[in-house]
This record gives structure tokens, C-alpha cells and sequence, in this order.
């Protein structure tokens, strides 16, 4: 592979944005970060004075492309829920699926491992929103998919040998046991779609739960005397969370709250992206009901939120204009911090010798201009 040396622009390093940085890249990897004028040989890129980020990561992406992963569980379905959102600046996905029957979940971790073996480019794993959840808090979810696991459904939630399995669940609905097993056979386990008291989720933490899917949607509030799962995720110094950060699901007010008393870098920025991502339709199906966006929000027809219109390259600039962070952090957000939530941290996420290069390139108004993965250039 070709070495590529990018310069002319703003490099996102562990000091923030570096102006006059240039980085080299060599069969898929940066093998250095310069000051000062670029090397000579390779193909240059000019930044035209942008800013080259690391590639953003998004562990909760349902569809995109007109594709709803529960509705198309296969290669060719993954391959265009990822093409719509590299567009936006992701360069890793957890193609995700909300609860279904076990059938449908077979075809979806199948068709992961098989776009991940065929080098889909992208893919990093699979998302199960589910089944294990609570109707109280089902939000868009069909209740009637709910269940509770036994062991073959615990093999089943992590039969992807070859990529990473996030499981989403409600830790009131999971035996302590389940949560123990799932964990030690590899899953990634959050808290969503759940009532749990804050002692329940406390449980669920000590049981192996490192994180919360979309932090204040679908899960019991914080309260005087209650904290639920909210108080218990911003309470517990190690827990990470996914914020929505669209201006609709939460209120950027309770965003800078969640920020403030969480330590920095435990809070990551998810899209919840449904299949109107990067595509002209403004409705899709879902379980077996129209859906559609409006003015940026997705809603079905009862007029409850349903997933998001929202991606990252967005979710960045919004982290910007609605919680008033520095394009830096924001960008670490939607990259570094995601990463290190994955366990990748060592490869993904940063801009440093040895990372892997996968890399957007943003203008000056955080606008997508182009992306790498592995060093390679969207077509």
C-alpha cells in the first residue's frame, strides 16, 4: 500500500488540535505524526486547512442506507448500514439489533461474523438492543419479543467469535448468574430499556455491566429519593455512557449535567440511527408499523421516539453548539472514548504511531470531506 502523508491542516492529538501537524500512514497504519514540512514520497492529501480526526465509532447504529438491520440481517444489509454511515465520518460500527425473536437474532450474528470475515470495511462486532429488557420501559421495542435468558440464549448473545458482542439489558430481568456468564464469555454488557431501582443496578455493576445504552431514554429516572439506573450510571465513577445529543431525545441541559459529574472520557456519543440515515426515504418499517422522520426526529405512529435521524458527524457538532465542548473533545467523544468503552483502546481511536488509520478529514465548519479505513479512501 501506498504511504500516504496528510499535512496542511489541524491534527487531532492527545494536546488537542496541532496546526502544522502532518501524519505519515503506512500499510494501514500511522507510523508517525511530524511538525514542521511533510516528508518527502508518498501521495500527499492537503487538509486544505481542515481537521483530521480519528475515525468516529458508533456502538449503536440500527440502520441506515433504507436498511433497518432487523429487517435485512445479512451481509449485503450490514455492507449498506455502514456505507450510509461513512459518509458522516464513522469508520466503526455495531451494526445493532433491537429485540427479536431468537431466529432472527441467529441471522444477525451469522451475517456479523460473516461481513467481518469478508472484510466489510468497518464492522467491529454487533449490538444486541435486547431482548432482555423491561416492558415498562420498552420505549419503540415489541414487548412480546421479550425474555428472559436461559443458557442457550447466553451462548447465543455470544457466539461472534470473531468480532465484539455489546449486549444491551435490563438488569432487574437478567439473573445475577446470566449477567456473570454473559460477561465472562467476552459480551460487553450495558443497562437500557430498564426500570431497575438503583440498587438493582448497582447489583447489575458488581455483576459485570460496564455501561448504560442511551443514558436517560428508556430507563428509570433520577429522583429524590429513588436515584434509578440515571443516578446509579452518574454515580458510579466507572460506568460509561452513550448520550443521544440530537436536541430531542434529551435536553442539552441534562447533557452538561451528565458530563459534569461523570470523569472525563466516560461519556461517549451514540447516534441510535435508524434507516433514514443517509437516505432519501423519510419512513421504513418497523415491526410490521410505519415509521417516519420529521424535522430531524423519528417517531412511529403512536408519536413515540423511535431510534434517531442523527448521524455522528452531527452528534459532533452538536456536542459543540449544544454543550458548549471544544471540537476536540468532541471529536474524542465520537472516537477515542468509544474505543476505550470496546476495549480497542490501544488501537482505535487516537491519532499516534501504531494506531490503526482509520481517519476523517472535517472542514472548518466540522463538515465531512473524506475518511480512511485502514488507510484506505472511501470510494
Amino acid at each position: 500500500m501506498q504511504m500516504l502523508v496528510f499535512h496542511n491542516g489541524h491534527v487531532l492529538t492527545e494536546r488537542g488540535f496541532e496546526p502544522e501537524a502532518c501524519v505519515v500512514v503506512e500499510d494501514g497504519h500511522i507510523v508517525a505524526v511530524l511538525h514542521g514540512a511533510p516528508p518527502g514520497g508518498g501521495q500527499r492529501i492537503d487538509l486544505k486547512g481542515g481537521y483530521l480526526a480519528p475515525g468516529f465509532i458508533d456502538v449503536q447504529v440500527n440502520g441506515g442506507g433504507g436498511v433497518l438491520f432487523n429487517n435485512t440481517p445479512s451481509v449485503d444489509g450490514i455492507a449498506a448500514i455502514a456505507r450510509a454511515h461513512r459518509r458522516f465520518g464513522t469508520t466503526g460500527v455495531l451494526p445493532t439489533l433491537i429485540s427479536d425473536d431468537a431466529e432472527v437474532m441467529r441471522r444477525a450474528i451469522a451475517a456479523v461474523r460473516a461481513a467481518i470475515a469478508g472484510g466489510v470495511p468497518g464492522v467491529l462486532g454487533i449490538h444486541l438492543e435486547g431482548p432482555y429488557l423491561a416492558p415498562a420501559r420498552k420505549g419503540t421495542h415489541d414487548a412480546g419479543k421479550f425474555r428472559v435468558p436461559d443458557a442457550d440464549a447466553v451462548a447465543l448473545a455470544t457466539a461472534l467469535d470473531n468480532g465484539l458482542t455489546l449486549l444491551t439489558v435490563a438488569p432487574e430481568r437478567v439473573p445475577e448468574a446470566s449477567l456473570r456468564a454473559l460477561a465472562a464469555r467476552g459480551a460487553i454488557l450495558c443497562a437500557g430499556h430498564s426500570d431497575a431501582s438503583y440498587a438493582q443496578a448497582q447489583a447489575g455493576f458488581a455483576a459485570g455491566i460496564r455501561g448504560v445504552t442511551h443514558l436517560f431514554n428508556a430507563m428509570s429516572p433520577l429522583q429524590a429519593r429513588e436515584p434509578g439506573l440515571v443516578g446509579a450510571a452518574l454515580d458510579n465513577a466507572e460506568c460509561w455512557c452513550g448520550i443521544i445529543v440530537d436536541g430531542a431525545h434529551v435536553h442539552p441541559a441534562s447533557l452538561r449535567i451528565a458530563l459534569a459529574a461523570k470523569p472525563r472520557g466516560k461519556v461517549l456519543l451514540v447516534t441510535d440511527a435508524m434507516p433514514v440515515v443517509g437516505a432519501d426515504a423519510p419512513t421504513f418499517a418497523l415491526y410490521g408499523e410505519t415509521v417516519t422522520a420529521c424535522d430531524g426526529v423519528v417517531r412511529n405512529a403512536a408519536g413515540a421516539l423511535a431510534g434517531s435521524a442523527l448521524d455522528m458527524a452531527s452528534a459532533v457538532r452538536n456536542a459543540v453548539r449544544l454543550l458548549g465542548l471544544g471540537l476536540d473533545e468532541a471529536c474524542r467523544m465520537a472516537a477515542q472514548y468509544p474505543a476505550e468503552f470496546l476495549g480497542l483502546g490501544a488501537t482505535h481511536g487516537r491519532i499516534a504511531p501504531g494506531y490503526r488509520a482509520d481517519l476523517v478529514w472535517l472542514d472548518q465548519d466540522a463538515q465531512v470531506r473524506a475518511t480512511w479505513i485502514a488507510g484506505r479512501a472511501d470510494a
